[in-house]
């Protein structure tokens, strides 16, 4: 596979990431993401198993990305990409951008880890307030 095919094929999960989320689509933003995969954001990792209570819990509404930059490195990659997210009831935007760790599989690239950081109007980058989403007590 050559370069420019792997950077088309991790630029259409991140598609498909973005799509599921503006659709609800809980099943297909999990399959995006490798068994271990996880999601961070607000002070904690979020582990697939988490998913459906963590998107239940946040606010619906369309998740528009731009063209990750993407670095690879064999069967691995690292990229960012940018984020707007409009919410549906109120047109409220966050703004920010994803933080992600890539692995080749063989069902083809995955992502292992998504970390967010909202971009504020004070201008600060931060991983944001403790979410809704109560983590099961252990």
């Amino acid at each position: 596979m050559s370069t420019t095919d792997d950077l088309v094929e991790i630029n259409q999960l991140l598609a498909r990431y973005a799509v599921n989320m503006t659709r609800g689509d809980v099943a297909g933003v999990v399959e995006v993401f490798t068994p271990d995969g996880t999601y961070s954001a607000f002070g904690d990792a979020f582990p697939l198993d988490q998913f459906p209570e963590l998107v239940a819990a946040a606010p619906q509404g369309l998740f528009m990305t731009g063209t990750a930059l993407i670095a690879l490195d064999g069967d691995t990659a690292t990229g960012t990409q940018p984020l707007c997210f409009v919410d549906n009831a109120t047109h409220d935007m966050r703004i920010g951008y994803y933080n992600d760790n890539y692995v080749r599989t063989a069902d083809g690239w995955r992502l292992r880890t998504r970390a967010m950081t909202f971009i504020r109007r004070s201008g600060a980058h931060d991983s944001g307030i403790p979410h809704a989403f109560e983590r099961p007590s252990v």
